[in-house]
């Protein structure tokens, strides 16, 4: 078993909300899986449902560069957030976007292309950035959203400069419709994705190991609470449906005015915009998310 460090304890309390003591308990009874112990916490009713949102453990760029149909993401690190203020390492942030648009956002292919104004690839000139600034950087992932026809708007949240921050969300609209209009819904529906943190565009979309992970919690809650089985499965589906709710896209009640569903109000942006309008994708980047922090790093 693991030991279990304070540091531990306040990242999960700080990501489930539960007490000190039981999630020392949750670490302990799970050999320190932290994931293991949020579904402990869960079913126990101690912790609300965890969506993964990770724990920043870089500093850096979300950067967001479109182009009509097309729109890209990419987080490009740093060590502190001092070098992500310096005028230098954002401007290769955002030539490094651009770069993304021409590579289809692949992240290899983003790195081995070749960097603008000059005989450098992408990962040299980071590569001599490192060298320059003396703190060590990465183009860590990106990615990308396209639709056949219609819009790609870009939404940048916590913004450190133009077109680059904490948060970047883009979102594809599918439409022969007016552009400016669909772009402005685009945008609000990127603002809402930035707060809403979805987990999938469609139900269909989600992860079926999601579903089954939250089925199973779902279900072992219902027996704790000492249903018989033939009720259980109707409390499951019920339970689920509200799991939708609030992990998928389509299925949201949209932020801006905290009563539409947001496939409702594509379908009523279309009235607007003059032609049927069809959701195209989406994708949101989070600073740091997902890099696991060194136990000193607090």
């Amino acid at each position: 078993m693991s030991a279990i460090s304070a540091s531990m304890v306040k990242d999960l309390r700080e990501s489930t909300g539960a007490g000190m003591m039981d999630c020392k308990a949750a670490l302990t009874e799970t050999g320190g899986d932290v994931e293991a112990a949020v579904d402990w916490l869960r079913k126990k009713g101690l912790a609300k449902a965890a969506k993964k949102s990770g724990r920043a453990a870089a500093e850096g760029l979300v950067v967001a560069a479109t182009k009509g149909a097309v729109g890209v993401l990419v987080e490009v690190n740093s060590e502190t957030d001092f070098v992500a203020r310096n005028e230098t390492f954002q401007k290769m942030a955002r030539d490094v976007a651009e770069v993304a648009l021409a590579t289809n956002g692949d992240i290899e292919a983003i790195r081995s292309a070749a960097y603008p104004g000059g005989s450098l690839s992408v990962a040299e000139k980071v590569a001599e950035m490192v060298g320059q600034i003396g703190e060590n950087m990465n183009v860590r992932r990106s990615a990308m959203v396209k639709v056949p026809e219609g819009v790609v708007a870009a939404y940048i949240h916590n913004q450190t400069v133009d077109g680059a921050g904490k948060i970047g969300v883009l979102v594809g609209l599918k439409s022969s419709g007016d552009k400016a209009k669909l772009a402005a819904t685009a945008k609000l529906i990127a603002m809402h994705v930035a707060a809403a943190r979805p987990l999938a565009g469609r139900i269909a979309d989600l992860d079926p190991a999601v579903v089954e992970r939250e089925k199973a919690i779902l279900a072992d809650q219902a027996r704790a609470s000492g249903k018989p089985e033939d009720i259980i499965g109707k409390m499951v589906e019920g339970r689920l449906r509200k799991f939708y709710e609030e992990s998928v896209l389509l299925e949201q009640i949209f932020v801006v005015d905290n009563e539409t569903k947001v496939a409702k109000v594509i379908e009523k942006a279309a009235k607007e915009i003059g032609a049927a309008v069809e959701f195209g994708g989406f994708a949101r980047l989070e600073l740091g998310e997902g890099v696991e922090r060194n136990s000193g790093d607090e």
